[in-house]
């Protein structure tokens, strides 16, 4: 394993210049330098204080598999039904709620809606698949059509309905995980 070669992978993924890292681990930019170029070791202690600012840790660091899936099948993915409010919800990612974004796929019936959620941090991001979709966000209502998005800040209690009378589907993902 290049220990230089993963440290200047991890500094530049954190957009952080040698500079940058070094001031904030109290190191010279030049022990960086070296260090990424496999010129020098540092000490355990070092590597830690490194890693930390680099947002991993030893265990991290060293572990050459890469477990993190790229794909999912229908298997994979989970859904949930609320028949008296007239929506379906599927997880479209498992255990999305551990990563910084949570996709999911909202089925309304006509007439029906999604639970109303009290505001938050983050972002959210929707894309409607088919029919049309109201977007409540507070006291405004938006009307959102097969084909369009929407995007806020979920500053407000906030929700989604159906008054059509067609079936809706709308891909939602939220960040940070909310659903």
């Amino acid at each position: 394993m290049q220990i230089g070669e993963k440290i200047k992978r991890l500094r530049i993924e954190k957009q952080l210049t040698q500079q940058e890292l070094a001031n904030r681990c109290e190191l010279s930019k030049g022990f960086i330098s070296q260090l990424e170029n496999d010129l020098t070791s540092p000490s355990i202690a070092t590597l830690v204080d490194i890693l930390q600012i680099l947002g991993t840790n030893l265990k991290e660091f060293f572990n050459d598999q890469d477990n993190h899936r790229v794909t999912f099948s229908k298997e994979d993915m989970f859904e949930t039904e609320d028949e008296e409010i007239g929506y379906k919800l599927m997880w479209l990612i498992p255990d999305a709620q551990k990563n910084d974004m949570e996709p999911i796929m909202v089925t309304l019936s006509p007439g029906g809606q999604y639970v109303e959620e009290e505001p938050h941090a983050g972002e959210e991001f929707g894309y409607v698949l088919s029919g049309t979709i109201n977007l409540h966000i507070g006291d405004k209502k938006h009307r959102v059509r097969k084909g369009e998005s929407f995007y806020f800040k979920p500053k407000a209690n906030h929700y989604i309905s159906n008054a059509g009378k067609n079936e809706a589907k709308v891909i939602w993902i939220s960040t940070p995980p909310s659903f």
